[in-house]
């Protein structure tokens, strides 16, 4: 018992990660939750691509600004991906200096979320006024 433990320990120590954010509105976070917080839900017909963001100034944003109009509620995720993985995609800037995502296509979502390295956690919670 006592060596698997240090094992494990000894794993996540050398496992280089970065840090992504997710903003997700209420059916979204519903999905990642009864994954037991391992994965992001396949995407949509209409949604080509998955977006995480670089950063969580960036995730808010879209949380508070787009999801709360859109389902009265925004949340804002976090997670770490293996960094040798995610080297392999360019980094995507579409607006401001914090405006920075990465495109992931559809098909490679189910890949991506194999290389998520420990739980999805929500940061962050925003509420329309009329909740």
């Amino acid at each position: 018992m006592k060596y698997r433990k240090n094992a494990n320990k000894i794993n996540k120590m050398t496992h280089q990660t970065i840090t992504l954010y997710r903003p997700v509105g209420p059916e979204e976070l519903a999905l990642i939750a009864q994954s037991g917080w391992k994965k992001f839900p396949p995407r949509l017909p209409e949604q080509p691509i998955f977006y995480p963001v670089m950063n969580e100034e960036y995730a808010i944003q879209i949380a508070r600004d787009w999801n709360v109009p859109a389902s009265g509620s925004g949340f804002v995720t976090k997670f770490a991906v293996d960094k040798n993985y995610l080297s392999k995609f360019e980094i995507q800037n579409v607006g401001g200096t914090i405006h920075n995502e990465l495109w992931i296509m559809a098909e490679e979502l189910e890949t991506f979320n194999n290389h998520i390295v420990g739980d999805i956690e929500v940061t962050q919670k925003f509420f329309s006024k009329n909740q």
